[in-house]
């Protein structure tokens, strides 16, 4: 299947294809919509942020986001995906504010802190973090997935992406 994409001029480019570790980032964020564990599981283990942005500033895998996110249903999909930040999302950027003592405002920019719930300074100094609470947030998740009508698509669905990804590969 030979897709055509925009290029940054608006006009079509024919026979740009996505690598299949591009196709698994844009897989993952679209799940979970975040951009350092889709660029790190999908196997840009060194500089996962870095890499994200690269790839998002990519005109190819921009038009298949889009064409994903279409897929999707607009309000369950974000909130799937929003607890899924909750409950397994990383700590390590709100470890590193904790630990760094002189940080540019664009170094904070870059971090992600979306399971960071509160952060304060107390008087004594140092700073406080406090988190959502990931035990509700698998919570919710039990709940979404309840209330989808077969259990079984969603496999269903990883199988048939998997079938057309190596058919793509073996052409």
């Amino acid at each position: 299947m030979n897709k055509t994409y925009m290029n940054s001029n608006g006009g079509s480019s024919q026979g740009e294809k996505l690598t299949s570790k591009e196709k698994e980032f844009c897989r993952i964020f679209a799940e979970t919509r975040d951009k350092r564990r889709a660029a790190f599981e999908a196997g840009f283990k060194l500089m996962p942020t870095k890499n994200a942005l690269k790839l998002l500033e990519k005109q190819k895998v921009r038009d298949y986001l889009d064409s994903l996110f279409e897929s999707q249903s607009a309000f369950s999909g974000e909130a799937e995906a929003g607890f899924r930040r909750l409950a397994f999302g990383s700590s390590a950027d709100a470890v590193k504010l904790i630990f760094s003592e002189n940080m540019t405002d664009e170094q904070i920019e870059s971090l992600d802190l979306f399971n960071v719930s509160d952060i304060k300074r107390p008087k004594g100094g140092g700073i406080e973090i406090k988190f959502f609470d990931r035990l509700k947030a698998l919570e919710m998740l039990e709940t979404l997935s309840e209330s989808k009508p077969d259990g079984a698509l969603p496999f269903y669905k990883a199988l048939e992406r998997s079938v057309t990804d190596l058919e793509e590969d073996e052409i």
